[in-house]
């Protein structure tokens, strides 16, 4: 089982890979944020990708997510865990907690670079269920494995679960904005996290995002609006908790995938193969080649 690990704001390179190389891609999408570095962790072959790149040098809005999920596809990645900053719209949820989202809601504007469809094939994925369940129980076993473990059950709680709001940014919220998330119920805010669900779904791959509260978003009155020093200063402590969730979640995959995700352009294709522009077809083979093959 190959896992790909997107990381975050604060987490541009992952300790502990051995035979470590580097694997640049171009892809019918263009370049990925950076190069995926490939290695061993626990036995597990892992692809890491920081997709803001090291150096932190691409805006949410910027990041060519259809570039960076079809490398993981082609490299053969069938599990990935995104990691990520997030605001917390609710008192409960505090910063540093860990919180596991299983659905979305959409306020990009960026619809038509969150898919692979289009250029003359049509297709349209199950999303109501955006995150893969079986992956999110075993990371949700693991951070909470790693959490005791290490001392933090008073500072840390996992919490699997939960609607993540996905804003374009790159300024954070108006106090309004965040009201009105709150109201609607949402419980973390980020800027990245719903086009890799969307993609990664459309390539059959299993997808959770792990995503660690830095701050309240700007809603509490009581609070100083959000900053970029009081985000880092909170990333600090996260990103090396994320690092030791990944390398005990490395040695756990299971050996098959026992859910939905392999399948889910099964019923998806709405146009006969055969009336797809033979260029589609090509860029769209390590998704698709399946089905011209055995249809």
């Amino acid at each position: 089982m190959k896992l790909g690990i997107l990381g975050g704001s604060g987490l541009y390179e992952l300790e502990g890979l051995s035979n470590v190389r580097e694997v640049v891609l171009e892809t019918p999408f263009g370049k990925p944020s950076d190069a995926y570095i490939h290695g061993l962790l626990n036995g597990t072959e892992v692809y890491f990708l920081p997709r803001h790149a090291r150096g932190h040098r691409i805006l949410p809005s910027e990041i060519n997510h259809k570039a960076n999920i079809w490398g993981f596809k082609k490299l053969g990645v069938e599990q990935v865990l995104s990691v990520s900053a997030v605001g917390s719209l609710k008192e409960g949820l505090r910063p540093r907690d860990i919180v596991l989202p299983s659905q979305y809601f959409d306020r990009t504007k960026g619809a038509l670079g969150h898919t692979f469809f289009g250029n003359g094939i049509v297709g349209h994925v199950s999303f109501g269920d955006p995150a893969c369940e079986v992956l999110r129980k075993v990371v949700e076993g693991t951070a909470g494995e790693a959490v005791k473990e290490l001392g933090l059950t008073d500072s840390v709680r996992v919490v699997s679960g939960g609607t993540y709001v996905n804003m374009e940014g790159p300024a954070f919220s108006t106090r309004a904005e965040s009201n009105v998330y709150r109201q609607l119920g949402f419980d973390i805010i980020g800027m990245t996290s719903l086009p890799e669900a969307k993609l990664c779904r459309e390539a059959e791959l299993c997808y959770q995002a792990m995503a660690m509260v830095t701050d309240y978003d700007c809603w509490r009155v009581s609070e100083e609006e959000v900053s970029v020093e009081m985000i880092i200063a909170t990333l600090q402590a996260n990103v090396s908790l994320a690092k030791e969730v990944i390398r005990r979640l490395a040695g756990r995959l299971p050996a098959t995938r026992q859910c939905a995700c392999p399948h889910a352009l099964k019923t998806a294709i709405m146009t006969d193969l055969k009336l797809v522009p033979g260029a589609t077809l090509e860029a769209l083979d390590p998704l698709i080649g399946k089905y011209r093959r055995n249809g």
